[in-house]
């Protein structure tokens, strides 16, 4: 018989407490168990097993992460819109860095939940996009160039990867003026 009170839902959110304090790639269905106080076996009534576990997670984390750059866009447009957004992704990845582990995984097409929240966090930047006048393929370029630059940062910053005595604050704005720099000038190929 299932833990009284215990839900796939409140599985999925003591796995992202989880996933945050010891690491992503540490969370196991053995740990998340003995965290909720329930054997193995039970785990199972909740959740079907580790990539089950590992999709919700993501999904999970890409709302959290939707929600965040959505609310910073609000009401904002051009550099200001993309400094505000940057930084929400940033700011995200430093309060939740299992969490922005898990919501790296592309949205499973099978989990409607999933696909949605990736769709409103990529829709907040094509909107930063569209603001630059880029629209289709341009558009499409300029969200993985924002993506890429703004997760390379994260997660070198994350894992202690920037040696240089400069800080880290100055060298982010700095990336995200030359993305705005890059999309002001945008020629396509």
């Amino acid at each position: 018989m299932p833990r009284a009170g215990l839900t796939p839902a409140t599985v999925v959110r003591e796995a992202a407490v989880l996933a945050d304090e010891v690491g992503y790639h540490r969370l196991t269905l053995a740990a998340l168990a003995g965290r909720l106080g329930v054997a193995l076996p039970s785990l199972y009534k909740h959740v079907r097993g580790a990539d089950a576990l590992d999709q919700k997670l993501a999904a999970l984390a890409v709302g959290e992460l939707a929600d965040a750059v959505t609310t910073a866009a609000a009401g904002r447009s051009g550099a200001d819109a993309l400094r505000a957004v940057a930084g929400a992704w940033r700011d995200y990845a430093h309060r939740h860095p299992g969490r922005y582990l898990a919501a790296q995984r592309v949205p499973a097409v099978a989990d409607p939940e999933h696909v949605a929240a990736g769709e409103r966090a990529l829709g907040a930047v094509y909107a930063i996009l569209r603001g630059y006048g880029l629209t289709g393929d341009d558009a499409t370029d300029a969200a993985r160039i924002f993506r890429s630059a703004v997760h390379g940062f994260v997660t070198l910053e994350a894992s202690d990867g920037f040696g240089l005595p400069r800080g880290l604050d100055r060298s982010f704005d700095q990336l995200v003026a030359t993305l705005d720099t890059a999309y002001r000038g945008w020629r396509s190929a």
